[in-house]
């Protein structure tokens, strides 16, 4: 079963991608779409994050993170591994390996990556973000930065496939209350770039029942 899913992955990575028409199902009506050609004026900081497939009981599941308590907009959200390009770091694509690897453990020579979605531009931190997507052929041995990690959040990957578990929900930006459409994964909500990126890979791969 996993197997079969890594070929539609393949497939879905050898023609174009949904881009932001699938990003911004998920962002709160009203927002504008980033020129992502033009963004270079802005000066942003350069950052990747890593969506890892692997399996579990040959079911396709992906690992995301529950960010600690910190100063800053992305405190305690729920993202994918990934961080700030360093330097030292050869491209993005080591980046988001680097940080996988820092943040909860996974051995970059395990992971095969096999395409790169749609970048993310993030307007409150001016980050704009490279996810990689890759796989791993036997469920990694995940041992969190407890420094950055409160908790390893994996996810069956066919509900959110399926957006299925797609909500508006209300959550507190920046003192704000505001009503965002977002994944509930295990008890999470899951919204803002993470809810993007996955709406996308979602679209890539398109509902189990079109397959």
């Amino acid at each position: 079963m996993f197997d079969t899913f890594l070929e539609e992955l393949n497939q879905g990575f050898s023609v174009e991608l949904p881009g932001q028409n699938a990003q911004f199902k998920m962002v709160p009506q009203g927002r504008e779409r980033t020129n992502l050609e033009n963004i270079e004026h802005r000066n942003p900081k350069r950052a990747a994050v890593l969506v890892l497939f692997y399996p579990v009981n040959s079911t396709p599941h992906i690992v995301l993170m529950k960010r600690n308590s910190y100063p800053g907009v992305h405190s305690d959200q729920i993202s994918f591994p990934g961080g700030k390009f360093e330097v030292g770091d050869e491209n993005l694509k080591q980046t988001a390996l680097r940080e996988a690897n820092e943040e909860l453990g996974i051995i970059s020579a395990n992971v095969e990556i096999v395409g790169e979605l749609t970048q993310v531009y993030i307007p409150p931190s001016n980050f704009l973000v490279n996810p990689y997507v890759g796989y791993a052929k036997e469920k990694p041995s995940f041992i969190p930065e407890l420094k950055e990690v409160t908790e390893i959040v994996e996810a069956d990957f066919s509900s959110i496939r399926n957006l299925s578990n797609v909500e508006n929900v209300a959550v507190n930006v920046r003192g704000f209350k505001m009503d965002v459409p977002a994944f509930m994964i295990n008890g999470h909500v899951v919204w803002g770039a993470t809810a993007m990126m996955l709406s996308e890979l979602a679209h890539v791969l398109g509902p189990t029942d079109r397959v």
